[in-house]
Order: structure tokens, then C-alpha cells, then sequence
């Protein structure tokens, strides 16, 4: 099948490299243009465009997907079917309906539940024990198309959102391949979403990563482990802001303290705070300026002491 792929992070690679190990023919790659990243701002090209060159695929790179002349550009490469995969922008309906067969999205989360940007993300902020992927005809109304195939899979116990990103991704991309399968034999029997049981799951940014002390310990550490790695879930101490990581939630203290608090913070029993309820010990830190450490050597270096107050 000749395929249009749209993509742009590390989570549509395996999409993309499963559909050309399968032999569709790839007659194009969309990504987001090269951005500045890392300290120096260097323009970085996405995790898709790298293994698209790599593979000799051609590469798009348009500014704005519904540019006229853009839309001309991938009406004319004769692709069959539209695969997108985290792609980043908004597709309009003559995008999506440029090719023959019209295009598909993997999504990841078992929709209509999670809809948006961040499905990940917050299925582990929820307490989510199970999520998944679907597979889905795109329509312009947000994540809404008909559902073509899904797949479920458990969320471990302590598992973070950049743990699980790796992992759905593999399962993403497995899927995709068996949907063209079924496609291609003519026995998918896609199925309307309910709408009334759509759950949504914005993007998150620096300001949604705030940690809430009022909230008790398994709130917090769920929270915590789904903001992680990006943006990262981030207090203050002192006024400067610390992410916090690798969470373990104990409901079952009385901390007695104001939340926030830190009730322990020495180099062998680690960082404790208090939540409004239990506590929450804290494995892993990264202060202002400085890469992620063991919180044990954090508080060695008088990063924190007992009694000090996250706000």
C-alpha cells in the first residue's frame, strides 16, 4: 500500500519503521520543521525525520500543514492511505482526505476515553491500571473518528508516562501493522464512538506539571510518575523549583505536618514529604541548573533539610 506517514517524536519511530519492514511503499514522511533545543538552541531535526532519512524516505517538513501549496504537494504523490502518529498539528479535511482510502491515526489510549494530547500522561495521574492504543479513521472533530482496532495493556505498578510512552509505542506499531492487514482482506468493521463516555487529556506544560501537596500521597505520586520525564512534575523549595521523581506513596502515615513538609532528609533514608495524606518518599531530585540525581546525594550536599517546606 502506498502510504503518506505524518509524525514527528521518538514515539512514531517504530510506527514508521514497522509500516516499511511490512513493504508499503512510504512515497512520503511529514514532520514538524527542525526546532532549537537543548541549552545552546540548536535547530534539532525530530526522532521522525532522522530515521526517514535514514531510510531514504522523502521528507516534508511545511510550517503549516494547510497551506495550499503543501496541500497540492501530497495530493500529488498518489499516496493510498494516511498514517498519523503524533504528528503535532491539526490536519484540515482536504488533508485527511487527499489520499484514495483517507487517513488513519493511532492514538494512544483506549478511546473514546483520553482524547487530546496527552493520553499518557494522564492515565497514570488518574491511577489508570489499563490503557492501550487504538487505531482510528480521522475526522476533523478531535480524536473522534470511527475505531478501527485496539489493543489493551496493563500499567505496572510505579510505571512512569516515559516508561510507558516506550512501550505503547512498540504495541502502536504492532497494531497499525495488523489494522492494514485486516484492512487490506476486508474485514474491518470500523465503530462509531460513543461520545457521551469521552474523557479528554490536554497537553501538559511546565505550569500543569505544578505539584498540589493537597493532595494525598498515592494523588501525588501518581502525578508525579505521569509527568515524567517531560516536562517534569516540579515544587519549590526555598523559592528556587526542584522536579521530583521516582515516587513511592505510603497512605498509611500520619504525617501530622503542614503538606509539603519534609519529614526526613538524610542521606541514607532519603527525602520524605508530607501529603494531606501519608507520605510520599521521594528517590530521585533535579535542582536548579543540574541534571537529575539520587536524592540521598541531593541532601548530602545540603540540598534539602527536615522541617524545610515544598510549596
Amino acid at each position: 500500500m502506498r502510504i503518506l506517514f505524518w509524525g514527528t517524536p521518538e514515539f512514531a519511530v517504530p510506527s514508521l519503521r514497522a509500516l516499511g519492514e511490512e513493504g508499503h511503499e512510504i512515497v512520503g514522511v511529514v514532520t514538524q520543521p527542525d526546532r532549537p533545543a537543548g541549552r545552546g538552541r540548536e535547530l534539532r531535526a525530530s526522532a521522525v525525520k532522522n530515521e526517514a532519512l535514514g531510510e531514504g524516505f522523502p521528507v516534508l517538513e511545511p510550517e503549516s500543514a494547510r497551506s495550499d501549496e503543501f496541500l497540492e504537494q501530497i495530493a500529488g504523490l498518489g499516496a493510498e492511505l494516511s498514517i498519523v502518529v503524533a504528528y503535532g498539528q491539526l490536519l484540515s479535511l482536504e488533508a485527511l482526505n487527499a489520499p484514495s482510502q483517507g487517513s488513519l491515526n493511532l492514538h494512544a489510549s483506549l478511546l473514546p476515553a483520553l482524547r487530546g494530547a496527552a493520553p499518557i500522561n494522564w492515565s497514570i495521574v488518574r491511577g489508570d491500571t489499563v490503557t492501550g492504543v487504538t487505531v482510528m479513521r480521522m475526522v476533523e472533530q478531535m480524536d473522534a473518528g470511527p475505531i478501527l482496532f485496539q489493543a489493551e495493556e496493563p500499567i505496572a505498578p510505579e510505571e512512569t508516562a516515559s516508561d510507558l510512552t516506550m512501550r505503547l509505542s512498540e504495541v502502536g506499531a504492532e497494531a497499525l501493522v495488523e489494522t492494514l492487514v485486516l484492512l487490506e482482506a476486508g474485514l474491518i468493521e470500523e465503530r462509531e464512538q460513543d461520545d457521551s463516555n469521552a474523557t479528554y487529556a490536554p497537553k501538559v506544560d511546565r505550569t500543569t506539571a505544578r505539584i498540589d501537596w493537597a493532595n494525598g500521597s498515592v494523588a501525588v505520586g501518581n502525578f508525579i510518575l505521569g509527568m515524567d520525564a517531560v516536562p517534569g512534575a516540579w515544587t519549590e523549595l526555598e523559592g528556587q523549583p526542584v522536579k521530583l521523581f521516582r515516587p513511592e506513596a505510603d497512605p498509611e502515615v500520619i504525617a501530622g505536618a503542614q503538606p509539603g513538609t519534609i519529614l526526613k532528609a538524610d542521606g541514607d533514608g532519603g527525602l520524605i514529604v508530607a501529603t494531606a495524606e501519608g507520605a510520599l518518599r521521594v528517590s530521585e531530585v533535579q535542582p536548579p541548573g543540574k541534571r537529575r540525581m539520587e536524592a540521598s546525594a541531593w541532601i548530602l550536599g545540603r540540598g534539602a533539610m527536615a522541617g524545610q517546606r515544598f510549596e
